[in-house]
């Protein structure tokens, strides 16, 4: 009996051991989501018409804020802004409250295929002005789209998801009750 017990040991023992290994289906390709939110930056100060690079006003700074309580919830990875002063402010409290630097773009040159590639699986912040926001939406949807923002519409949000290559978009417009 005692052989009976020291055979049946040995045998778990073994099996337990001898686990098979995983085996992958590469017949089936794994599934990509890649979430983008681009915003314009918000109200820039006004005062100085020959300034080319304003900073944000008091109701600016508030919809800057007011970003990144909307964006709370979303566990961002990566946050983009050209680089001026109206959409580095505009980045800024996300970029603090998710503790995430801000990596700068140059709309000019960006080369989209490259951007997807490295922001694949990704949920992605970018900020950009009223030209190149919606430019960027139809760069990564690829499809003429979307036009120029009104100059004094800054609550624009636009939602690309790209799920497996096929790309979709969501536009929504938030008004911020911040005070000038």
């Amino acid at each position: 009996m005692k052989a009976f017990k020291y055979v049946l040991f040995i045998l778990l023992s073994i099996s337990l051991s001898c686990k098979d290994e995983p085996t992958v289906d590469t017949s089936q390709e794994q599934s990509s989501v890649s979430t983008f939110y681009l915003i314009r930056h918000a109200e820039k100060n006004r005062g100085n018409l020959n300034d080319a690079d304003p900073e944000l006003n008091q109701q600016g700074l508030g919809r800057a804020m007011h970003w990144a309580e909307i964006l709370a919830d979303t566990e961002l990875d990566a946050i983009y802004s050209t680089d001026y002063n109206r959409t580095s402010m505009t980045a800024a409290p996300t970029s603090v409250k998710q503790n995430i630097d801000v990596q700068y773009y140059d709309p000019n040159t960006i080369d989209i295929a490259q951007f997807k590639t490295e922001n694949l699986n990704k949920n992605v912040l970018v900020v950009g002005h009223s030209n190149t926001t919606p430019e960027f939406v139809n760069k990564l949807i690829d499809e003429q789209k979307y036009f120029d923002i009104d100059d004094s519409e800054n609550g624009t949000l636009f939602i690309v998801k790209i799920i497996n290559g096929k790309p979709s978009v969501d536009k929504l417009i938030f008004n911020c009750n911040c005070p000038d």
